[in-house]
């Protein structure tokens, strides 16, 4: 099957003249892309929060991605930036992904900009690889309703999830951490590894874990970014 890690990302960038630069919108208070993405490949990061306060419930995701919103979002970074991103794994969660889908296509429309998110990404990115069976696995801080939810929005897109956790970790969570946690627990039909939540910064897992597990492994900040290079290579 093939491969998709942060070596792959970068590489897509490293013949371009111009820097992209990637407008993401957020409705967390959490880091997360504006550190990751730069880390991941050459690419420039401009960030538009949707909230100031933490947003953890499927209601309050609700609210925060709503078009009049994300709208004000994209109004403060549309002329610096060359495409624009989604980046609330959550969100898509709790939308499910018809809504994130017309979301999407109506944000493009409007702004005449290309626009992704970390959900479609990933639905797109295991498809292609022909994955079936999944396992999930979310930062602590998702809490049980997200997690569940999580579970459904691949499930309702024809994947058998095989597990969908949270990861039992300290609050400083690093990539070798991960690596253990989720090699000693990863169900054995898995075919392939999702890493949700564009706060829970662990692309450096995604290749030791492909090694040891021999899944595919996708997290969502790497996804998010790959399908950007994919698509405006």
């Amino acid at each position: 099957m093939p491969q998709i890690g942060v070596d792959g990302a970068r590489s897509r960038c490293e013949g371009r003249v111009m820097v992209m630069t990637v407008g993401v919108l957020t409705p967390h208070a959490t880091a997360g892309p504006e550190i990751e993405l730069p880390e991941l490949a050459p690419v420039r990061v401009r960030l538009a929060k949707t909230s100031d306060k933490p947003v953890t419930t499927a209601d309050e995701l609700r609210e925060r991605a709503r078009p009049a919103v994300l709208d004000e979002a994209v109004s403060v970074l549309l002329s610096e930036v060359d495409v624009l991103a989604f980046a609330s794994t959550g969100s898509g969660y709790a939308l499910g992904y018809d809504a994130e889908c017309a979301l999407v296509d109506g944000l493009r429309e409007r702004w005449g900009r290309p626009f992704y998110s970390t959900c479609l990404s990933t639905v797109s990115a295991l498809r292609s690889r022909e994955v079936e069976r999944v396992s999930v696995v979310h930062p602590p801080w998702f809490g049980d309703e997200l997690n569940d939810l999580g579970a459904q929005y691949f499930r309702h897109q024809g994947f058998e999830v095989v597990d969908a956790r949270l990861a039992d970790l300290p609050d400083e969570i690093q990539p070798a951490t991960v690596v253990e946690w989720i090699a000693q627990r990863v169900s054995p039909g898995a075919q392939a590894i999702f890493l949700g939540g564009n706060g829970f910064r662990v692309a450096r897992a995604v290749r030791p874990l492909e090694r040891l597990t021999g899944c595919l492994v996708l997290e969502a900040n790497q996804v998010l970014l790959q399908s950007i290079l994919q698509e405006e290579r």
